[in-house]
């Protein structure tokens, strides 16, 4: 499975952004919740979720949105199932480490 993924310093944190390929671009409401999974902040590229995944090591704030990052992110031990928020249906995820 393909994803997109975009690295980042800003500041002193390394912010990893991932989203399912089929997500990126689209917005998504429940209640006064408005979530947009914008191209300037996700797509740094395409990988295949695994590789993606692998990159959490290397940031300390990382941004998930889809099933199959999120999914992926909570077999590894990086996200508990019950931190995850869902937004018409697709799943969010945040990590921060401190």
């Amino acid at each position: 499975m393909q994803v997109y993924v975009k690295l980042k310093q800003t500041g002193k944190d390394t912010v990893l952004a991932v989203c399912d390929v089929e997500l990126l671009g689209k917005t998504f409401q429940e209640g006064k919740i408005v979530f947009k999974v914008k191209d300037d902040f996700y797509n740094g590229g395409k990988t295949h979720v695994d590789d993606a995944i692998s990159m959490i090591k290397n940031a300390n704030i990382v941004n998930l949105v889809g099933k199959y990052c999120v999914e992926k992110a909570i077999q590894n031990g990086y996200v508990h199932p019950d931190a995850v928020l869902t937004i018409e249906g697709v799943p969010h995820a945040q990590i921060v480490k401190f």
